[in-house]
């Protein structure tokens, strides 16, 4: 066997082409070869960690069980929410039991120690609508409308935070989403409002709806799976009462959200049709009334106007007086 491949070595050593393609695919092969095994050292191929749940752990402890576990922790946000204490991990990317490379980067999102302070704004004598957008550039919102009688329907009247009166001269300091209640005036006889379509809508802008048309939020379902860290994608589904439901300004409108769009698509049309048959028997209502509207008004005209060939009192009696 040794012979043969002595033989063979030899035959192409007599042909230098030959040996020249030989000699350089050896060396093509093992540059190969050792490329692979260098990037197999420098990734570690093979070599697997499974990622720790760090949801509900303090920060300090989060990078012991990171560092024990070959990866590392970067914190990507932030957010405040009251029933965590400050420095809690609330979310994280990859998830817990994900499997990937030792040293991946876990980005992770923790509970800030106090949400931020800003100063609230002044929006007394602007109008419902103007007073929000200045709340929600703050970092604000509405708590709650209360609607007392005034010349000006949806005109703010006061401002409180947290039940005390903000005035144009005080330096008032809130946390970031506090709500702020408003007392709003309304005319006697304009204090109907119909209830705006909300299916499909995030809470916020949901929210935003409700007050720009004098209402306010009532209770708040929130399905199965919702929690503080989702909350921003769930969407209404349900509402009570319905869309183009005339009520009262300052009056409370319920709703009902979840995650599942299926869900959404389906309740949307059903709440869809619901408003159209609304709104068409509302125009029908609105057409009988004018209808009787009418007919008490002709029946008026005809009582105050005289009959063909009868005179009015007051002629009769001066032909009375000149006889």
């Amino acid at each position: 066997m040794n012979n043969n491949l002595s033989s063979i070595f030899n035959r192409i050593k007599e042909h230098r082409l030959l040996y020249n393609l030989a000699l350089m695919g050896l060396i093509i092969l093992g540059m190969a070869l050792a490329a692979h095994f260098i990037m197999q050292l420098g990734t570690r191929h093979g070599a697997r960690r499974t990622v720790p749940d760090l949801s509900g752990i303090g920060l300090d402890e989060a990078r012991k069980i990171a560092r024990a576990n070959d990866l590392d922790l970067h914190i990507n946000d932030s957010l405040f929410v009251p029933t965590y204490e400050g420095g809690i991990v609330l979310a994280q990317l990859p998830e817990g039991g994900v499997e990937v490379k030792p040293g991946r980067m876990i980005y992770i999102t923790i509970n800030s120690f106090r949400e931020k302070m800003v100063p609230v704004p002044y929006v007394a004598g602007r109008s419902l609508r103007q007073a929000k957008n200045m709340l929600e550039i703050a970092g604000l919102e509405i708590e709650r409308l209360v609607y007392r009688p005034d010349i000006a329907t949806n005109y703010v009247l006061e401002e409180y935070c947290h039940n005390k009166p903000v005035l144009a001269s005080s330096r008032v300091e809130a946390e970031v989403g506090s709500g702020v209640t408003l007392h709003v005036g309304v005319e006697e006889g304009e204090s109907s409002t119909a209830t705006p379509f909300l299916v499909g809508l995030p809470l916020k802008e949901a929210k935003g709806r409700l007050w720009e048309s004098g209402l306010n939020i009532g209770k708040l379902h929130f399905d199965e799976g919702i929690n503080m860290l989702n909350q921003k994608d769930a969407r209404v589904y349900a509402q009570d009462p319905v869309a183009r439901h005339y009520t009262s300004l300052g009056d409370e409108v319920d709703l009902r959200l979840t995650l599942n769009e299926k869900k959404i698509s389906r309740e949307s049309k059903s709440a869809q049709e619901a408003a159209q048959v609304l709104a068409k028997e509302q125009q029908r209502e609105q057409e009988r009334l004018d209808s009787l509207e009418n007919l008490q008004l002709k029946a008026l005209l005809s009582e105050s106007t005289p009959a063909e060939g009868e005179h009015p009192a007051q002629d009769n009696n001066n032909s009375e007086f000149f006889d």
